[in-house]
C-alpha cells in the first residue's frame, strides 16, 4: 500500500527558511517520480518541485521557486525533502507531496498536506 506523509510546515517571517519532509512507503522508489505541490489561498494547486526518475533522474522547479527551494530525496530512508529558503509571503499555502509512475498528469498518490505561512 502506497503511503505518503508530509510534515514540517510552520509559520515563519519573510526571508526565513523551512524544510518540509515527505515520508513514503509501499512503492519501488526507482520507478516513481515525486513532486511537491503548493496550493496558495485563492489559487489553483501547482507543482513547484519535481523529481523525475527517467533520463538518469533529475529535478525541476517552477520559476517562482528556482534558486530558493531545493528538492532532495533519500531513498535509503524513504524521505523526500523540500528545503525552502528566502521565503516570501506568496509562498504561503498548503504543501503536498505526491508520487506516480506516470510522472505527470493526475498524480495517483498524495500526502495529507502541511501548512506553510510566511508573514511580511
Amino acid at each position: 500500500q502506497v503511503q505518503l506523509a508530509d510534515s514540517g510546515g510552520d509559520s515563519v517571517q519573510a526571508g526565513g527558511s523551512l524544510r518540509l519532509s515527505c515520508a513514503y512507503s509501499g512503492f519501488p522508489t526507482s520507478t516513481f517520480c515525486m513532486v511537491w505541490f503548493r496550493q496558495s489561498p485563492g489559487k489553483e494547486r501547482e507543482g513547484i518541485a519535481f523529481h523525475y526518475t527517467f533520463s538518469g533522474g533529475f529535478t525541476d522547479y517552477h520559476d517562482s521557486v528556482k534558486g530558493r527551494f531545493t528538492l532532495s530525496r533519500d531513498d535509503s530512508k524513504n524521505i523526500m525533502y523540500l528545503q525552502m529558503t528566502n521565503l516570501k509571503p506568496e509562498d504561503t499555502g498548503m504543501y503536498y507531496c505526491a508520487a506516480d509512475t506516470r510522472c505527470g498528469g493526475d498524480w495517483a498518490y498524495w500526502g495529507q498536506g502541511t501548512q506553510v505561512t510566511v508573514s511580511s
